[in-house]
């Protein structure tokens, strides 16, 4: 296995900057130490370039110099700790001006004489190690690398313009993404009428599907087609990754958040079946608002409110016992499916048919996946209605249409030269197939002749049946063709737990704070992330799993065997160092750098005995942890603190936490938490902070305080819970801020005058309003929405519940200009008009009171417009608030939401939510473009013309619990005679 460069050549960058930073400073310095320290960076400077050499000459690294390379790495890692330790105990250099008297100089220095002696004796001792790992060098024998003529320099890799990401952006933007196994079609059919049979002849049982494969075979993409394909068939389901080194109650509680608990109310209400067949489905919707008001406004809008939150709470603090007994409860009665993923022992499904219900009379289905023939057996050796699927190798037909189709699968793809029989050296494995397609569409500039070269050097014996060490082969291979930079963002994924869907957004923060990423060539640093993941992507290492509304990734996963290399890799430079989870991993023999601890099945799995932890600059924790080693950790030198979901949060751990002084990430989110210090104004270097989904209502005064914030995320959307701002305006503006998520604003709010200094702002998102529609509140956040619209805000979301702030914004003196968001929930009367000019919007989210003809008129030609939001609420939930609606739509649109032709050309994405959704009809030629409707309502009277949408792909319906009989009938009519497009229902 090659030696990895890119962690090392990005941790190189990340120090030379900060050597030049502190050369920079005049003042903090000892007399003598600036010399050691200018040393130290003209030898780093060099061996980066001599590291650059190395990338580019893989096959020239011998033993001697990947040992000369890891000191290099080691020593890059221990000056940049040095100098981040000493960073805080020093103050700015506030002393550079002219101006300054000589006795201030001299009290400074007599101050800060302690530190300045320390970073002294600790840059003489690294200017010493410097030297002696030249000299070891040429006493070793070390030799230059060559000039390189290999094919996987990655000289050759494209270069990041303005142009590419500009492209790249537009033409990746889905909505729907439907990844079908190639080659399968014929077994696909026989599976899928095996999971459609309902036979009780057996009496009372749940049947077995195993799916056996090698590693890449395509086991799990089976496996999710046919989830995806029949989940709706089924009252519940759940989807689950196990593995080898699983952790029981984290699979419990995943399988328990995906199947809703058992609803006592729903059988109560209603009406008889036969009663229903006789109605017609014109009803007026009135009665059965009437039917479903009680429930919506009684006792199931406390429910709504905190019962789902209070369950998922009470699940976390469940034991094992616990879990099993809910999990038996819920699917008890119920025909369930669930897919259980990558089983590694008998033992371990064993354990799994444990936890579910002994008797089952709704023949319920449970899909398995294992790389190991005797393991499936296993699992279908209980019922005989169970099935054992052996998944093949592709045939040379189908090999060639995955590759080909993997190549061209971007809209935007160019022409490449592709040799014509690379597809055969992949042995029929769709994981080689892809990844082999991914590294041909990355390079459209080389030659047939190339990959001919390629496939001789990668495969001597041609077309030889391909093993474990074959695929490794060309993993290898597809990594070292990647630029530098991208093999640190790759090697970085190792972070997180096999099986994770990872948030896109949540890795290309952290990817920034890390300092892997920066701005180059006219792009902001948040542009170039983007890039390299949309990179990755297209070079199939990472599989999307969900697109936001606005057609972006939203969270993706990295294949099994990917993973495992990735991690392999990074172990290997002592990059990352995971604790726990699925793999076996050895404990480090050196300092650990950045450190992933992570829920396992093993006693001693999530333990750091014996570690060395005084360097670790990264933590990131997944899953359940009764302990975190914080007592070992050196405060002055982490730079990102990821403790999402983690239950274990005390006010002692947040203390240490602001002691973190040159922390750039940290990640509350989804813990305990209900406050947080002040003191976090110490934190001077935070970048991104996030509590959403805690406790925390109220931000500190000292919020203003930190100058290179860039994210600030709080509040919860479900139940809508907001932050306040500090009752004090900023002293200080605060330049840097991006995106302000999860605020509330009320009359008391006097840091609202402080928004107007927010100029670089790029989302606002405001989830509460408590002011007065006139009063002089409203007057001041008007104006400042205004002005930061002016200054380059693009997205913008209020939810005002009953000020009625947000019809005041067709007022504001200039429209906005820049939006490519915009969410405007609570009683909307109607639509600003200035929404009509918003030539740049992409998302538009309207909460509005009537659907009235004149607002499509409105929208219709805004020309990038890609998902619309229609939420038909009240502001008052009571009966008659709700029926004036109804009747005030009846009135002006005839009680029902007709579509016109024309308009949209863009639009992929149409929702409507709503506690009553009238008849919806889309006349000939509308929406030529869109591909999904998404309804989610209590009662409605039905969707019409739907057949006559062009690109129509899915319509999902989701239905509440309480909704009547009359509703669930004509829900279950419409997915029973809808043949186009697929009805999917929740």
């Amino acid at each position: 296995m090659e030696f990895v460069v890119g962690a090392s050549e990005a941790t190189m960058r990340s120090l030379l900057g900060k050597l030049g930073g502190l050369l920079a400073q005049e003042y903090t310095l000892i007399r003598g130490v600036r010399g050691d320290i200018q040393y130290i960076n003209d030898e780093l400077t060099t061996m980066q370039a001599f590291l650059g050499d190395v990338s580019s000459v893989p096959d020239s690294h011998d033993r001697r110099l990947k040992d000369w390379m890891k000191q290099i790495r080691d020593m890059a890692y221990d000056t940049e700790d040095c100098i981040d330790d000493f960073a805080h105990r020093l103050p700015r250099d506030s002393l550079g001006d002219v101006r300054c008297s000589f006795i201030v100089t001299i009290v400074y220095e007599l101050w800060t004489l302690g530190p300045r002696r320390d970073i002294a004796s600790k840059i003489a001792e690294l200017k010493i190690r410097a030297q002696q790992i030249a000299e070891r060098r040429g006493r070793y024998g070390v030799d230059n690398p060559g000039n390189s003529n290999s094919s996987s320099s990655v000289a050759g890799a494209p270069r990041i313009t303005r142009h590419d990401i500009a492209e790249h952006l537009m033409g990746s933007r889905q909505l729907i993404r439907t990844e079908r196994p190639v080659g399968v079609a014929e077994d696909m059919e026989k599976l899928g009428d095996w999971l459609k049979k309902c036979d009780n002849s057996s009496g009372k049982h749940r049947a077995v599907l195993s799916i056996v494969g090698f590693g890449g075979m395509g086991k799990t993409t089976i496996a999710t087609a046919l989830y995806r394909d029949f989940r709706n068939e089924f009252d519940c389901r759940a989807s689950v990754t196990v593995s080898q080194n699983y952790d029981e109650d984290e699979v419990l509680r995943d399988i328990l958040s995906q199947i809703k608990p058992q609803d006592s109310e729903h059988d109560q209400q209603g009406s008889s079946k036969g009663g229903l067949e006789e109605r017609s489905l014109a009803t007026d919707i009135k009665s059965s608002v009437k039917r479903v008001l009680p429930l919506i406004f009684g006792q199931r809008q406390q429910g709504n409110d905190g019962s789902s939150k209070w369950t998922q709470n009470k699940i976390e603090t469940m034991n094992r016992d616990q879990l099993v007994e809910e999990l038996e409860g819920r699917l008890n009665g119920k025909r369930y499916l669930l897919l259980i993923d990558d089983i590694w022992s008998a033992e371990t499904w064993d354990k799994i048919r444990s936890w579910l219900p002994r008797e089952n009379t709704k023949d319920s289905r449970v899909i398995v996946t294992t790389r190991f023939q005797a393991v499936g057996a296993a699992c279908s050796e209980g019922n005989v209605t169970d099935h054992l699927h052996t998944v093949d190798a592709l045939s040379g037909t189908d090999s060639r249409n995955l590759f080909y189709h993997s190549v061209y699968e971007s809209k935007n793809s160019k022409k490449v030269q592709v040799h014509e029989d690379i597809w055969k050296y992949c042995g029929g494995l769709p994981l080689a197939i892809v990844s082999m397609a991914g590294l041909v569409a990355c390079n459209p500039k080389k030659q047939n002749d190339h990959w001919s070269t390629v496939c001789k050097s990668l495969f001597p014996e041609q077309v030889a049946p391909l093993t474990l060490d074959g695929v490794t082969t060309i993993l290898d291979y597809c990594y070292n063709d990647l630029p530098a930079d991208l093999k640190t963002c790759l090697l970085y994924l190792s972070i997180f737990p096999k099986g994770w869907k990872i948030s896109r957004k949540r890795l290309t923060r952290r990817w920034i704070s890390e300092c892997f990423v920066s701005g180059k060539q006219g792009l902001t640093a948040d542009e170039v992330a983007e890039t390299y993941f949309n990179q990755l992507i297209r070079r199939k290492i990472i599989h999307p799993l969900e697109h936001s509304s606005n057609g972006k990734v939203k969270s993706f996963k990295v294949h099994d065997m990917i993973l495992e290399y990735i991690v392999s890799k990074s172990s290997e430079e002592n990059f990352i160092t995971v604790v726990g989870g699925h793999w076996l991993m050895p404990a480090p023999g050196n300092k650990v750098r950045r450190l992933s601890m992570q829920s396992s099945g093993s006693k001693h799995g999530n333990s750091t005995k014996g570690m060395n932890l005084s360097q670790v600059r990264s933590l990131t924790v997944f899953g359940s942890m009764n302990k975190l080693p914080f007592h070992s950790f050196n405060n002055g030198i982490i730079q990102v603190l990821d403790l999402e979901g983690w239950k274990g949060l005390t006010h002692n751990h947040l203390n240490d936490i602001c002691r973190m002084l040159v922390l750039k990430y940290l990640s509350l989110r989804r813990t305990e938490v209900a406050k947080i210090p002040s003191k976090i104004e110490k934190l001077q270097y935070l970048e991104t902070l996030d509590v959403r989904e805690t406790n925390v209502g109220v931000l500190p005064k000292a919020f203003g305080q930190l100058q290179r914030l860039r994210s600030m995320f709080g509040g919860s959307k479900n139940p809508r819970k907001a932050l306040k701002l500090p009752q004090e305006k900023n002293k200080v503006q605060m330049k840097a801020l991006r995106i302000l998520s999860g605020i509330e604003i009320t009359e008391r709010s006097t840091g609202v005058a402080s928004l107007h200094q927010l100029t670089g702002l790029k989302k606002l998102a405001i989830y509460k309003l408590n002011i007065e529609k006139d009063g002089p509140t409203s007057t001041q956040l008007r104006s400042s929405i205004g002005y930061l619209c002016s200054c380059g805000l693009q997205t913008l979301a209020i939810n005002d519940e009953s000020s009625g702030f947000i019809n005041t914004l067709d007022s504001m003196p200039a429209p906005p200009r820049y939006l490519i968001a915009l969410e405007l929930s609570g009683k909307l009367e109607r639509a600003p008009k200035w929404t009509e000019n918003l030539k740049t919007l992409y998302k538009l989210t309207l909460s509005v009171t009537v659907l009235r003809a004149d607002t499509l008129e409105l929208l219709c030609d805004l020309p990038k417009l890609f998902c619309l939001t229609f939420s038909l609420n009240a502001a008052k939930q009571h009966e008659e608030d709700v029926e004036d609606m109804l009747q005030e739509n009846k009135r002006l649109g005839g009680g029902e939401i007709v579509v016109p032709p024309g308009g949209f050309k863009s639009l992929k994405l149409l929702r409507f939510f709503a506690t009553v959704v009238p008849r919806v009809t889309f006349a000939a030629e509308a929406m030529p473009a869109v591909e999904r409707i998404d309804m989610r309502f209590q009662a409605f009277e039905g969707v019409y013309g739907i057949d006559r949408l062009k690109s129509i792909q899915e319509v999902h319906l989701s239905v509440d619990n309480q909704a009547d009989e009359a509703t669930k009938y004509l829900v279950g009519y419409l997915k029973k005679n809808t043949h186009k497009p697929k009805i999917i229902t929740d």
